[in-house]
């Protein structure tokens, strides 16, 4: 995540056919809290949704919204077409109600970037209170990004644990300060939370999830070397992969 404006056919948000025209007036009587999910998604496995499902189910998240990047500034090898990692992300998400799905960083040309994306949500749905979700790497990375101190001012934030690094590495981001033992106990801990202000004063939630050691680059090393990949990712999206003749090269 790193985009066109505009959503797959309705908003996504509003628009879901799962919900009664009564649980409708509720949730939006009242503000939502949406967490951004954001990534290439190149393919979904199931460490994305798994931390998905505990961030939502830990915060009270009344949505996770999935954001496959469409044109990342930074072109990566062996990535699928934006279309194909979309249809990949649907498939995964369809059975989970609280999982909705945007196309909004690939409808249209240009590079895909985060400042752009939640702007474009915020200006869409003022009744919505986004966080954006990174992994501890990614939001080390933010300074590296387009616009990074707008970034910082626009959302609140969401960093989740991420196998091979640690909370502490937080010390060295330029857009947070948290005391060294609260850093050190939540990576000694097997599950925990602390709330954080980020110096923009916008509010971030550390949070500790279950670690599972799955990557995108190793499904589709395993792939090019025809070895299976089975319960990495749902069977569903298994079966897009090789129908599609996908990560082959």
């Amino acid at each position: 995540m790193e985009g066109g404006i505009g959503y797959r056919q309705k908003n996504p948000l509003k628009d879901n056919p799962r919900l009664g025209c009564s649980k409708w007036s509720y949730y939006f009587s009242q503000i939502m809290k949406v967490g951004i999910f954001g990534g290439t998604f190149n393919p979904i496995h199931y460490g994305h949704l798994r931390a998905a499902e505990e961030v939502r189910e830990q915060l009270g998240l009344d949505r996770v919204l999935f954001v496959p990047s469409g044109n990342p500034p930074l072109k990566r090898k062996n990535i699928a077409p934006a279309r194909q990692r979309f249809e990949m992300a649907k498939i995964a998400i369809k059975d989970n109600r609280l999982f909705t799905l945007s196309d909004i960083e690939s409808r249209l040309p240009g590079k895909s970037y985060t400042v752009k994306t939640i702007e474009a949500l915020q200006k869409e749905n003022p009744q919505m209170e986004f966080s954006l979700i990174l992994g501890i790497d990614a939001f080390l990375d933010i300074p590296n990004w387009w616009h990074p101190e707008r970034l910082v001012n626009l959302s609140h934030f969401i960093i989740i644990s991420r196998p091979g690094y640690a909370f502490l590495d937080l010390q060295s981001s330029p857009y947070i300060k948290i005391k060294k033992p609260i850093l050190k106990d939540l990576d000694a801990s097997d599950s925990g939370s602390h709330k954080a202000t980020l110096l923009s004063q916008r509010e971030a939630v550390l949070l500790r999830l279950t670690p599972l050691s799955i990557s995108s680059t190793e499904i589709r090393r395993l792939v090019r070397l025809c070895s299976s990949i089975k319960y990495l990712l749902p069977p569903a999206v298994q079966s897009y992969i090789m129908k599609n003749k996908l990560y082959k090269s």
